[in-house]
């Protein structure tokens, strides 16, 4: 799990931050807004960083999984919603 440091500025503003995740540090009016915004950044970074092969914090590397062996099919019903690429089917 990725930690968020939240603090208040004196001004008045929310600032959050994610460490692990060099840039990813945001404003919001609210403590609410911060974290939030923060978080969705933070996805951002980590999905920019797997479509380019960049290294993530070991954190979220475990996050997914296949759910079947690889080389093996595919059973039917192994999703519970249909992709994009096969719903107009």
């Amino acid at each position: 799990m990725l930690k968020i440091e939240i603090d208040r500025e004196v001004d008045g503003r929310w600032i959050a931050e994610v460490r692990a995740l060099p840039g990813v540090l945001v404003y919001g009016a609210t403590e609410e807004e911060a974290r939030t915004n923060v978080t969705a950044l933070a996805f951002r970074v980590i999905a920019d960083r797997i479509e380019h092969g960049e290294p993530v914090p070991d954190e979220v590397r475990d996050l997914f999984e296949p759910a079947r062996e690889p080389g093996r099919p595919r059973e039917r019903g192994v999703f519970s919603t249909p992709c994009a690429a096969s719903a107009g089917r």
